[in-house]
C-alpha cells in the first residue's frame, strides 16, 4: 500500500496534548461529539481560511475521556497554503483551540512518515491512588481511586509474566477483521510522591481497551482478589473474562510516541501494515 504525498502538498507532523474529559475520544464521530480530531480540523480550516477540511492521521486515537500529553499526528497540505500560514499557524491554532487541546509543534516531516504506522512504540501512564482519604481534588480527573490497599509488589510479579508478543485477545475488545497480537515492551507498577500509583504500559501498539483491561487485572492482584498468576492465566486462555474490569479511562494518559530513524520510517511504515501471526501459528502475515 502506497503512502506517497500527493503532488502539491506536503506533510507537516504535529506534536499535541490534551485533556480528554469533554471529549468523545479522537476520532470524529457521525453524531456530532465533541472530538479532538474534529476540533483541529475545525480550527485549522479556520485559521487558514480553507474551503477544505485536511484529514489528521493519528498515532493513537484515544477513546472518551483518555488524555494525550505526547499524541502524534499528520496532515497533508497544500504547498502554497503551508508556505503562506506556517510562520504564524501555531499561534493561530492556539487562538483558535479550546484551552484542554493544544498543538505544541509543526514541522515538515521527513519522507516515508506516518503518524500512525511509522510509529515503533506508545507509552502510556494510567494513575491510581489508594490513599484511604480519596484522590487529591486537583488530580481528580487523571487519578483513579482504588477503595483497597494495593500491594505493589504483586502487581510487578504479575505483570512481569504479560510482557512480551502475546496473542492479547483477552485483554482487548474485538474488532471484526482486526488482529489482537502485539508486543507489550514494558509494564510495571512504581509508587510517586503523594502516594499515586503509576503504571508504564509501552508496546509497539494497542488494541481496543488494552491497557485499561490490563490494569483491572493487575488490580485485582495487587488488593488481594486474584493470585499473581491470574492475568498470566487469564492472556493464556485468549478470552475475554468477566472478572477483568476495564478500568474508568480519566487514569489514563497517552505520554509519548517513538519513531525510528528518518531513513527507517518508510520501512516500518510497510511493515506495520501487515497482518501479524505469532510464530509457529497458522494465518496470514
Amino acid at each position: 500500500m502506497s503512502d506517497d504525498v500527493q503532488a502539491g502538498f506536503v506533510r507537516i507532523r504535529l506534536d499535541l496534548s490534551y485533556d480528554g474529559k469533554d471529549f468523545s475520544g479522537w476520532a470524529k464521530q457521525a453524531r456530532g461529539q465533541r472530538t479532538v480530531q474534529g476540533d483541529i480540523e475545525d480550527a485549522l480550516r479556520t485559521v487558514t481560511r480553507s474551503k477544505e477540511t485536511y484529514e489528521l492521521t493519528v498515532a493513537g486515537r484515544t477513546d472518551s475521556g483518555v488524555h494525550a500529553r505526547g499524541q502524534v499526528a499528520h496532515v497533508d497540505l497544500p504547498v502554497e497554503l503551508w508556505a503562506e500560514h506556517q510562520d504564524k499557524l501555531l499561534r493561530r491554532l492556539a487562538g483558535r483551540l479550546s484551552h484542554d487541546v493544544r498543538v505544541w509543534k509543526l514541522t515538515e516531516a521527513p519522507s516515508g512518515f506516518n503518524a500512525r504506522f511509522s510509529a515503533i512504540w506508545r507509552r502510556y501512564a494510567y494513575r491510581v491512588t489508594d490513599n484511604p482519604g480519596g484522590v487529591d481534588p486537583l488530580l481528580r480527573g487523571h487519578v483513579l481511586w482504588h477503595d483497597w490497599s494495593l500491594d505493589m509488589d504483586a502487581m510487578n510479579a504479575a505483570a512481569e509474566r504479560l510482557v512480551g508478543e502475546h496473542d492479547f485477545a483477552a485483554y482487548c475488545k474485538k474488532r471484526e477483521g482486526a488482529t489482537t497480537i502485539r508486543t507489550l515492551q514494558e509494564l510495571r507498577w512504581e509508587r510517586r510522591p503523594g502516594g499515586i500509583l503509576e503504571a508504564t504500559v509501552k508496546a509497539d501498539a494497542f488494541c481496543h481497551n488494552m491497557v485499561r483491561s490490563l490494569v483491572g487485572a493487575l488490580l485485582f492482584v495487587g488488593d488481594g482478589h486474584r493470585p499473581v498468576e491470574w492475568p498470566a492465566k487469564v492472556l493464556a486462555a485468549g478470552v475475554r473474562d468477566s472478572a477483568v474490569h476495564v478500568v474508568r479511562p480519566h487514569g489514563l494518559t497517552l505520554e509519548e510516541v517513538g519513531y525510528p530513524a528518518d531513513e527507517l520510517l518508510a520501512a516500518r511504515n510497510l511493515e506495520a501494515r501487515n497482518r501479524r501471526s505469532l510464530p509457529g501459528s497458522a494465518g496470514c502475515c
